[in-house]
């Protein structure tokens, strides 16, 4: 610029808006601004952001014309004049400081969710994501594999094993087992929501603790893993919308599926949208053409469900992808206490309590869902099968209560299952299960899409047939199966057969 009051003015400019939107970030997504969100922007990024504050289009507007009018004035007025070559050396001392000093005290996992230091976060996460970005790229992918996948007939012709049943995926907000956690206090009949209809009771062993829900959600649509994509894994939905077009909903609509799914937010949240339409979703129904609130109650949307599942009923099977939300943080706070007058307290955390005072209206909801179905459509057979999506955040203190915040810090950048153990359950209406070889007591995330095609008699595509065999090696493992060997493997067959493009 060689104006010292223009180059000050953008400066300071450029600071504050940094920290206004990672303070918007925090508050919407708990995670402050990183350089991956200059990297990654997306016309459904700005969608959202205009769509959730009101007048932003109109502030963003007036402040551009004011700044503008005030960097000329400053452009005329300023009597200044920088030596660029001066300028410049300083500006690349400044820059090798900063390297040096983010390499010295890199940016920790777990800081952007701290909510502070939002220009050093910012400056810091720079340098570790070029750099890691220069490394290994977007997603990990081994750079050559001695065989390619063997086509399928279901590649081609998908004939199912007998009358395709009615899929119902339901994604069980923040849910677990907390029988888990030692002296918590539980309703009678409590476990009754987590087993299946076998009777059994099964983990799944999600990506997320305690908070992203799109991580669970990339799994069990693509199944693949959020893993895969290193540091670039919290923007996982938006990398992979246009460009990985494989998992069970293409899977499903090979079989004759129509595909829907109900979701909670605004479609254009992370390009949840665009992600899910690549995935193979026909239709997305948001939170604002389901006139959905902030947070509803679980019967808000299983009742969606129901209306939408007698409107589209037809020839074709349906597969539905219900979220629910009423488990979510915080707990701090009775939600719709008029669900329960006679709740009497179980627990002398009141946290605690209230998230399984609400488990327990979502286990009534759940269980008035299907039995309405059951009333129904007494002709119609289904497939339902539901899944935590991670652990509440509050889940690690309750598990292991003897353990510090930095030891539990350090379990969860370091993966263990402990924190990251949810649940999945099958159930059936008018269906047996055709095959559940793959529904493991324990399961990796990634695996849900190929246990739910089985368990519905479905062929696997020659996709899906090379990951059961993953499976089977792993003995339920995916990403965590040789250290991420296994899953950079598959993402190089599904790179060399077309499914995963771009990267």
């Amino acid at each position: 610029m060689r104006r010292a009051a223009v180059a000050a003015a953008i400066s300071l400019g450029l600071m504050e808006l940094l920290i206004l939107l990672s303070q918007f970030k925090f508050k919407i997504t708990w995670m402050t601004a990183t350089f991956l969100d200059v990297m990654v922007i997306d016309p459904d990024s700005l969608a959202f952001l205009f769509s959730v504050v009101p007048g932003l289009r109109l502030a963003a507007g007036a402040i551009a014309l004011v700044g503008i009018v005030l960097l000329v004035l400053l452009w005329k007025l300023d009597r200044t004049r920088i030596w660029r070559a001066g300028s410049a050396l300083a500006g690349a001392i400044s820059l090798a400081a900063i390297v040096g000093l983010s390499n010295a005290v890199p940016e920790a996992p777990h800081e952007p969710f701290q909510g502070v230091n939002h220009v050093s976060n910012f400056t810091r996460s720079t340098v570790v994501s070029l750099s890691e970005l220069a490394d290994s790229g977007w997603l990990e992918i081994d750079r050559a594999v001695a065989s390619r996948m063997k086509l399928s007939p279901a590649d081609d012709d998908c004939k199912p094993q007998g009358k395709r049943p009615h899929i119902i995926m339901v994604l069980d907000e923040s849910s677990f087992d907390i029988r888990r956690a030692p002296g918590v206090a539980v309703p009678d009949g409590y476990g009754h929501h987590f087993a299946s209809s076998d009777g059994r009771s099964r983990s799944l062993i999600t990506e997320a603790a305690g908070g992203p829900t799109w991580y669970t959600e990339f799994n069990v649509l693509t199944g693949l893993s959020t893993r895969s994509f290193g540091r670039m894994s919290f923007h996982v939905t938006r990398l992979a919308a246009g460009r990985i077009k494989r998992g069970l909903p293409q899977a499903l609509r090979r079989c004759g599926y129509r595909t829907f799914t109900l979701y909670p937010a605004y479609g254009a949240f992370l390009s949840a949208r665009r992600f899910q339409k690549s995935a193979g979703i026909d239709r997305l129904i948001d939170a604002r053409e389901m006139g959905a609130g902030d947070v509803e109650p679980d019967r808000f949307y299983y009742k969606k469900a129901l209306r939408l599942f007698a409107r589209e009923r037809g020839e074709q099977p349906l597969f539905m992808f219900v979220y629910t939300v009423a488990n979510h943080f915080p707990w701090n706070t009775a939600y719709l206490p008029q669900r329960t007058p006679h709740w009497k307290a179980l627990n002398a955390d009141p946290e605690t309590d209230e998230y399984v005072r609400r488990q327990t209206m979502s286990a009534q909801d759940y269980a008035a869902f299907v039995a309405t179905l059951k009333r129904t459509y007494p002709d119609d057979s289904f497939l339902i099968v539901r899944f935590g999506d991670h652990p509440p955040a509050i889940a690690p203190r309750l598990i292991e209560p003897g353990m510090t915040d930095a030891q539990i810090a350090r379990g969860i950048m370091e993966r263990d299952p402990r924190f990251f153990t949810a649940y999945y359950a099958i159930d059936a209406i008018n269906f047996t299960p055709v095959d559940l070889s793959s529904a493991r007591d324990a399961l990796d995330a990634p695996y849900l899409p190929l246990m739910i095609q089985e368990a519905a008699g479905l062929p696997l595509d020659s996709t899906f047939a090379e990951q059961k065999r993953i499976l089977e090696r792993c003995k339920g493992m995916f990403y965590r199966c040789r250290d991420g060997a296994e899953a950079r493997r598959f993402n190089r067959l599904l790179v060399d057969s077309g499914v995963i493009q771009g990267f």
